[in-house]
């Protein structure tokens, strides 16, 4: 009696993706007991799906999955057989998350006597916090926006228009009214921030950041800008009914 060849597949599940030779000889069992170590599914869990080009989607069970031979099945040469885990998800190893894998966390006092570190490296060049300059810097840049804000006229309750950040949004005239000036300590960058409650949801929250209110507004009614992008005039409410036209 001639001895079947052996037919190569693609293994794949949840977590696992890889060639591996079967015999057609093999019974269902045999093969979901050498299946379970490459893809962590016990056999008993196993779902199986032979899955070959122009031929339906093969569901490989049968009552007596001991004695039934995988030749009974449509074998091809790397065809795509699929091992579907039919625990409950919360039985289920999970391999991809590493969340609660132990990791080594170096001490800080070892971390600052490091001379390889980047920490190192800013202290060596007076970078960063280690600029002797830094806290001058900084209040030239929050004295900076204050004056943007004042020239630009920036008040409470003023009407204007946002300028564009970037080119997608150049197409798209969005007002509104401000109703915040100050620091947003959510927001990383120091100095003044402005708060506009704009005519037509098309900004990002609701007058909220992080948890943290600043102003009322419609959902998706509210931005938080910086004052070189806020234009102030006598800018009428937008009409989503009205004129598309400006006159």
């Amino acid at each position: 009696m001639a001895t079947m060849a052996d037919v190569p597949l693609l293994i794949t599940s949840e977590n696992a993706r890889s060639e591996r030779r079967i015999s057609p000889a093999w019974t269902i069992a045999q093969l979901k007991g050498r299946l379970e170590p490459i893809t962590g599914i016990p056999a008993s869990s196993q779902r199986l799906t032979l899955k070959v080009a122009s031929w339906p989607d093969q569901n490989l069970q049968t009552v007596d999955e001991e004695n039934t031979q995988l030749d009974a099945f449509t074998l091809q040469s790397y065809a795509e057989l699929h091992v579907a885990d039919t625990r409950p998800a919360g039985l289920r190893a999970n391999y991809t998350d590493v969340s609660a894998v132990e990791k080594y966390e170096m001490p800080p006092d070892e971390y600052e006597s490091r001379t390889d570190s980047v920490l190192h490296w800013k202290r060596t060049h007076q970078l960063g916090r280690f600029d002797p300059n830094a806290p001058t810097i900084e209040q030239q840049k929050v004295t900076g926006i204050e004056r943007e804000i004042e020239e630009r006229g920036i008040k409470l309750d003023a009407r204007c228009r946002l300028l564009a950040a970037n080119q997608s949004e150049s197409s798209l005239e969005r007002r509104g009214t401000v109703k915040y000036i100050g620091a947003v300590p959510e927001i990383p960058g120091i100095g003044a921030w402005v708060g506009i409650a704009l005519d037509e949801p098309t900004g990002k929250n609701d007058g909220t950041v992080k948890g943290t209110r600043y102003f009322q507004c419609g959902a998706n009614c509210g931005v938080v800008v910086r004052p070189e992008r806020v234009e102030i005039g006598d800018f009428d409410v937008i009409d989503e009914f009205g004129s598309d036209e400006e006159f």
